[in-house]
């Protein structure tokens, strides 16, 4: 398991939110949000680099940013990650998917040769099989890169787990700029939608580096 600590709920602020929360049948929250993506699709076609995977390793800074994405439920406790791997959809020739675990933790440039590697190895022998222990501290990643949308309903697990899921659409443009459906989903129980919304700030700085 990666490295972690965990929370003393004796001293935790939200101890109440997280008893309210915790044992809902649907303890999730979410959104979806316009992105701005105009200067980062530029640089990415500009230097010919993967949309996906780049995009994947910002989202990855974004949420590892957020303490609270990095928490989960183990043992009616909370656990908090020190980094989050991420586990992405990738598509099959025969039309399923796979998935693929990914150590984002790395810088841009030695993460993409590496993600590819990876991604390349998992669409050969990759499978959606998930070991409960090894996946706690992931993020869930995948893409609808076949439309636009403006809400997205996901299946969950019960009972509830608390991986953060992350999604995103097809970009479009308006207005002169370029934009892409991000969608997040949480467990209610250790995020809000403060939270949540310091993911979208997180992100939108990510984009604005230079890559």
């Amino acid at each position: 398991m990666e490295e972690s600590i965990m929370i003393n709920l004796e001293h935790y602020s939200r101890k109440n939110h997280f008893d309210y929360f915790k044992n809902m049948g649907y303890p999730y929250v979410g959104a979806t949000c316009n992105v701005d993506i105009t200067s980062f699709i530029t640089a990415i076609k500009e230097k010919s680099l993967p949309f996906f995977l780049s995009f994947l390793w910002h989202a990855a800074q974004a949420a590892n940013a957020v303490p609270e994405f990095r928490q989960r439920i183990l043992n009616d406790g909370i656990i908090e990650f020190k980094n989050c791997k991420t586990s992405h959809t990738v598509a099959k020739s025969d039309g399923t998917y796979c998935y693929c675990c990914l150590n984002c933790n790395l810088p841009y440039t030695e993460f993409i040769q590496y993600a590819q590697h990876e991604q390349n190895n998992a669409k050969t022998h990759g499978d959606i099989t998930e070991n409960v222990e090894d996946s706690l501290s992931l993020f869930f990643i995948s893409t609808v890169p076949w439309m636009s949308y403006t809400s997205l309903v996901q299946p969950v697990p019960f009972p509830a787990d608390s991986n953060p899921r992350i999604t995103w659409g097809k970009y479009y443009e308006q207005n002169g700029k370029v934009l892409l459906p991000v969608s997040v989903l949480c467990h209610h129980a250790l995020v809000d939608g403060r939270h949540i919304a310091q993911f979208y700030h997180n992100l939108d700085h990510q984009l604005q580096k230079t890559i």
